[in-house]
């Protein structure tokens, strides 16, 4: 039996809302006569923000308190961004649908700057991602890397009031809330690579509920779970935190799977990089693939291992 109401766990900032509605339409729309309602909660990782993301427990901080509201019934399914999202959910969750990916670029933002080669010596710019800090100091080792939290409406008033030169965002996030016009330009794969899973929404729910896994199940996106399949399985394979510097990019063409991976030095700037290709039905032994060739080239320094 299928329920009549779906109730959304989300946290409260605006990207988040907007993902949550955007998964809220689209169930209404392949669903006609489903209600689909949002409950908006805080979390610890919204709360604290005087401190980076890998001190005080990563990024699985966004998701605690949206899985406790599932465990107690007052939400039936939470949404994510999947670069949020760690590689090993917890006991009795599942990821029953992944949506279409966005663009998974990062995006330079700046007032006064085109690119990151246009700043000058000793620009200072914001960024609290190891991942990010690690390519900055790999192509600029000149330049003052300094945390940056909060909300994407926080973190663009920052650099507006002047206490950066340049910040360091998900493309993703600035188009979903009509911000794209502030991208002054893309880092990319294959020179620039993102989070595993960036650009990626991901719905999450408890499992021993075939009804509402079916009605969530019929939004999932074979082939962007394909792709982040294999770069979540390369990052699990390397210590499954989204509190260390990799990077990860895998492209589905008509030959199968490419992937690329990164695991960086966050203080220095070294950065050790693999690749390879597989069929599409290998994407997990990709992703162990890519990072075993990581971990012979000595990524356990960069990752506590």
């Amino acid at each position: 039996m299928n329920p009549a109401t779906l109730r959304i766990a989300t946290r409260k900032s605006a990207l988040a809302l907007w993902q949550a509605e955007h998964v809220a339409t689209l169930l209404r729309t392949t669903h006609p006569g489903l209600t689909v309602e949002l409950v908006p909660m805080s979390t610890r990782g919204d709360e604290i923000l005087d401190q980076p993301l890998a001190t005080i427990g990563g990024k699985g901080l966004f998701l605690k308190e949206l899985e406790v509201a599932m465990l107690e019934g007052r939400a039936d399914l939470a949404v994510h961004s999947l670069k949020d999202v760690p590689a090993q959910l917890e006991p009795g969750f599942a990821l029953p649908a992944i949506l279409p990916r966005a663009d998974a670029a990062d995006a330079f933002v700046s007032n006064h700057y085109d690119d990151l080669a246009a700043l000058p010596h000793g620009a200072r710019v914001g960024t609290s991602s190891l991942r990010r800090q690690a390519q900055l100091r790999a192509l600029r080792p000149d330049l003052v890397l300094l945390d940056l939290r909060g909300n994407v409406g926080t973190r663009l008033g920052k650099l507006d009031a002047g206490a950066y030169d340049a910040i360091v965002l998900a493309c993703a996030g600035l188009e979903r809330l009509d911000l794209a016009a502030r991208i002054r330009s893309r880092l990319a794969a294959p020179d620039w690579l993102p989070a595993p899973g960036q650009a990626a929404i991901a719905i999450e729910a408890r499992e021993g509920q075939p009804g509402v896994l079916a009605l969530l199940a019929a939004l999932d996106d074979a082939d962007t779970r394909l792709t982040v399949s294999a770069e979540r399985a390369m990052n699990q394979a390397l210590g499954g935190s989204c509190t260390v510097p990799v990077g990860a990019w895998c492209m589905l063409g008509e030959h199968g799977l490419h992937l690329r991976g990164l695991v960086g030095d966050a203080a220095g700037g070294r950065l050790l990089r693999a690749e390879a290709s597989g069929p599409s039905n290998q994407a997990i032994a990709l992703g162990r693939q890519v990072a075993a060739e990581l971990l012979a080239q000595g990524a356990a320094e960069f990752l506590g291992l």
